[in-house]
């Protein structure tokens, strides 16, 4: 029955919209309902001696991680992740994000409910990629890029997919925390702020995970893996400034064009420094090796920019105080919520003994 009215509630939500859009309202609606018809409780699937047993080990983990969410970080304890789909797929989405070809800013597309986001997500490959053509038919920067995972926000109890198995325990732990925050706030039209919210409930959350299962080897290394990831994300924010510098001080497109590439060559070359610094540790070569474009950065920084100005002020005044304020940030104006966005990453890069990654466990909150 649960399923039929969510059926009826997109059928309602799609026949309502109208012109060009239409098909790909159409298209989300169709991969929403795959996801519904074929959930099976995890219950079942352990019960069952014909699932594999790496799957089942696995499985196991959820029911574990889901409480340990809702006591330690206070997520919501709801229907979500209480079942199981298995896609055969590598990604149960594929986001499209474009820029400018002069423009380190992502184009933003308005939806229902989700409001104004900085990618558009398809369930099919092919049509992400037919759609990212038509983009670049125009001129655009465009960068099409799998997602293993995404939240309906509420609206629906969202899956265990198979697509968030495939790369052990840490990766599990942190994608459920990071779709559950979603489900604790989302922040209409501001992408950034949204994911970077998400993104630092799932690196604190994974790190007090590791804690609590006195793992200190797995911690130490996740906090190295941490540490790289921010020196990644600047990297980026410090090639998105160079950018704007250039876009907004050169005149001639040509120009720009040859700036632009000169640019994207300096930032392969700190790369390669950071590269050294880590040890040859080759986290992003991945990355690096396809096309970089303006689209390609702001994936990135969609989902980074914020996250050390957030785990900043969330080590220091712990986990309910933190809730407290990003509540409050998210009704303030869209230029005073930057403002104070600002000062906090401002403040979390002029603190040498902040370390918001590396002591984000012991923030002060009285959540276990």
């Amino acid at each position: 029955m649960r399923q039929f009215i969510q059926y009826v509630w997109l059928v309602v939500l799609v026949g309502g919209l109208t012109g060009c859009s239409l098909p790909y309202y159409w298209q989300a609606a169709e991969g929403q309902l795959e996801l519904l018809r074929k959930r099976m409780p995890i219950e079942k699937v352990l019960g069952d001696p014909n699932e594999s047993q790496p799957l089942q080990e696995k499985l196991k983990l959820v029911p574990e991680i889901r409480q340990f969410a809702v006591t330690h970080l206070g997520l919501p304890d709801n229907s979500s992740y209480r079942s199981y789909v298995d896609l055969q797929r590598a990604y149960v989405v594929w986001n499209v994000v474009a820029a400018g070809e002069f423009s380190v800013d992502p184009v933003q597309w308005c939806f229902p409910f989700a409001g104004c986001v900085a990618y558009r997500g398809f369930f099919d490959e092919g049509s992400a990629r037919n759609f990212a053509e038509k983009l670049d038919s125009r001129g655009l920067d465009t960068y099409v890029v799998g997602s293993p995972a995404y939240s309906t926000l509420g609206y629906f109890a969202d899956p265990v997919l198979n697509t968030m198995l495939f790369r052990g325990e840490e990766y599990l732990v942190g994608i459920l925390f990071h779709e559950l925050a979603h489900q604790r706030l989302y922040i209409k039209d501001d992408s950034e702020l949204s994911e970077a919210f998400a993104t630092a409930i799932e690196e604190y959350g994974t790190q007090r995970w590791f804690e609590a299962q006195h793992n200190q080897r797995a911690l130490e290394l996740y906090r190295e893996k941490l540490l790289r990831r921010t020196q990644f994300a600047q990297l980026i924010l410090e090639q998105q400034g160079r950018l704007r510098k250039i876009f907004s001080e050169t005149a001639l497109p040509e120009s720009m064009g040859i700036a632009k590439a000169n640019a994207y060559d300096v930032m392969k070359d700190e790369y390669q420094i950071l590269k050294h610094q880590w040890g040859g540790a080759s986290d992003y070569d991945n990355w690096f090796s396809g096309p970089l474009s303006n689209a390609k950065l702001a994936s990135v920084s969609t989902y980074r920019r914020w996250v050390s100005g957030l785990l900043w002020y969330l080590t220091l005044n712990g986990l309910p105080a933190f809730y407290a304020e990003m509540e409050a940030l998210s009704r303030l104006t869209w230029n005073d919520r930057r403002l104070r966005l600002e000062s906090w990453l401002a403040s979390a890069l002029s603190d040498p003994h902040s370390g918001a990654a590396e002591r984000a466990v012991a923030g002060n909150d009285s959540l276990d």
